[in-house]
């Protein structure tokens, strides 16, 4: 019994110091660490990059905001990288040519980071601004994240995400999205952000020193900006809008994807858990990124030894019926009814979150890697 107790502590350890520990350890290090953005209105040339993969339904939408933005036009380069498109994403986008939008056609599909690669040879901006098809932003967005590179200890800047909740979309997934910008906040405050958003981030064009096509750009990125010493922080001005998914199985698909190819970004650089290298940024890679994948194992852990544990114990007792409620809830949060409700759709979402991730897992160790998706549906 004593080894179960073992596990059944460690379990709940574990999993409270992946959503609570870690950012309690983050607000106690800002009393004596704060740092600031020196942030300042500047105008580099810049380079927007839409990568895209068959977008006729959303792109002439996407380019007519991109075309709204508030930024000096000769000094504003804007790229469409279409992946292998065979519909009309390459059509549309070349009626916008006179306007000053430039198609780049991959001809051969080889997935998002492999278009961005391409982009990025032909970028003449000093700062390169990546944004996805789905995401819209206000006239101020580039002015607004281009003005972090004021200060020269910033290497990239992630946007940041507000979700647009739609009928039968969301599944939770919104109050996901605020916890998870809350804790950019207060990693940048603190030293660096450990991820960025893919849907809206920029960088120094020298950050891009080599660009892994099976690795997620966003994380890559930050990663090559921490190697020659520069940080990434969040902008809470510059912001992407983007529609909710709009089932869980949809939801599902795409956060295995994410963690898969997370997962693989991760193991291809543990230097980056060398403290004397990287200082505090070793923690914040081990906290933020592992010990948030490894929840779905804390939380198999916690269960399997307090159904063993309850029967010699009531405290167990107690705690495994606490544990069923919270599955039950869980479940009755899939239900299309039920789901509008806070008390059902947030378990739901938080137990589809952490079995997609217990998948990645399977798969990862399987060998599976993964270059070529289809983007969700939003």
């Amino acid at each position: 019994m004593v080894f179960f107790k073992c596990l059944f502590i460690f379990s709940v350890f574990g999993f409270f110091h992946a959503y609570f520990g870690y950012p309690l350890s983050l607000l106690l290090l800002r009393i004596f660490k704060n740092k600031k953005v020196a942030k300042k209105e500047i105008l580099p040339a810049a380079t927007f990059i839409i990568a895209a993969y068959n977008e006729e339904t959303r792109i002439r939408k996407k380019l007519e905001n991109t075309l709204s933005l508030d930024y000096p036009s000769e000094k504003f380069q804007i790229i469409v990288a279409s992946d292998g498109s065979t519909d009309r994403t390459d059509a549309i986008v070349k009626e916008f040519s006179t306007r000053g939008i430039f198609l780049h056609s991959i001809k051969e599909r080889k997935g998002k980071e492999n278009a961005q690669k391409e982009a990025v040879k032909i970028a003449t901006g000093q700062v390169l601004i990546f944004s996805d098809v789905a995401t819209y932003l206000k006239p101020e967005a580039i002015k607004e994240i281009v003005a972090n590179f004021a200060d020269p200890s910033i290497g990239c800047v992630s946007s940041e995400d507000k979700m647009i909740e739609e009928e039968g979309g969301g599944g939770g997934e919104g109050l996901y999205v605020k916890y998870e910008m809350w804790l950019r906040r207060l990693e940048s405050s603190v030293n660096s952000v450990v991820g960025l958003s893919g849907s809206f981030f920029a960088a120094r064009k020298e950050v891009f020193r080599d660009f892994a096509v099976d690795m997620d750009s966003d994380f890559r990125t930050l990663l090559n900006s921490m190697k020659i010493g520069l940080r990434g922080v969040v902008d809470p001005a510059a912001i992407g809008y983007y529609s909710s998914v709009k089932n869980s199985s949809q939801e599902f698909h795409r956060k295995v994807r994410t963690v898969l190819r997370g997962l693989t970004v991760f193991f291809g650089n543990l230097d980056f858990l060398n403290p004397f290298r990287f200082g505090l940024f070793a923690y914040q890679y081990f906290c933020h990124k592992l010990m948030k994948w490894l929840v779905p194992f804390f939380m198999i852990g916690a269960l399997l030894a307090n159904c063993i544990l309850a029967a010699s114990e009531n405290v167990f007792v107690y705690l495994l019926a606490l544990q069923g409620c919270f599955y039950l809830l869980s479940a009755a949060g899939i239900n299309k009814k039920l789901s509008t409700r806070f008390i059902f759709r947030t378990p739901a979402f938080f137990v589809i979150v952490n079995f997609s991730i217990l998948v990645a897992w399977i798969k990862f160790i399987k060998g599976e890697r993964l270059i070529v998706w289809q983007p969700s549906a939003r």
